[in-house]
């Protein structure tokens, strides 16, 4: 079974940074980041980037989706990138697409969804390649009511199917989400809470 760590702070403390040297796309400047055993700082970029597609899913506060495809393509990109074929690979996006709610909103752009519609398909597209990690920053962020508890119900399955959650969050109610480790990042300084 997978963690459900939220890191909570101050805004300007840390926690994207810290979301983003876990990931692979930032390098500490001190230290050593292990990430499923994997000293992630000390490859190249493209080991980097291959690491990323295969074991981890982003889900960005602004949702980074590609304004020119689809809901359904925005799902299977991550997909075409790390090399599977293409004959399940729009089977396989709206089955996730579903999964969120959304197997109705397939065939619309960015533009045309809420913004509670474009971060639900920015969670299908971070399980698009089933990673073992998960790692969301501000997933809830100017989302209405609704939708954000659908995205911290969306996040809490995922960890009970047991991936690795990993969110920066200043929303009350994922800290408050049974199960999870709580930490504050103050001054780019960690201490936990739970």
């Amino acid at each position: 079974m997978g963690e459900f760590v939220v890191i909570s702070g101050p805004s300007g403390s840390g926690k994207t940074t810290l979301l983003n040297i876990v990931g692979g796309i930032d390098f500490a400047s001190e230290g050593r980041v292990l990430v499923l055993d994997v000293p992630i700082g000390d490859y190249d970029e493209t080991f980097r980037a291959t690491f990323r597609l295969t074991n981890t899913g982003f889900i960005f506060q602004s949702y980074n989706l590609i304004s020119t495809l689809t809901a359904v393509e925005n799902v299977m990109f991550p997909m075409q990138l790390s090399g599977k074929s293409s004959g399940a690979l729009r089977e396989e996006a709206m089955a996730l697409l579903k999964t969120v709610g959304l197997s109705d909103r397939s065939s619309h752009l960015p533009w045309q969804l809420s913004s509670g519609e474009q971060q639900r398909v920015a969670v299908a597209r971070a399980m698009a390649n089933d990673p073992s990690i998960v790692l969301a920053d501000e997933p809830t962020a100017n989302l209405d009511h609704d939708s954000a508890k659908i995205v911290r119900e969306l996040l809490a399955e995922l960890n009970r199917r047991g991936k690795t959650v990993f969110v920066v969050t200043h929303d009350n109610d994922i800290i408050g989400l049974p199960g999870i480790r709580h930490y504050e990042m103050l001054n780019g300084e960690l201490k936990v809470l739970v």
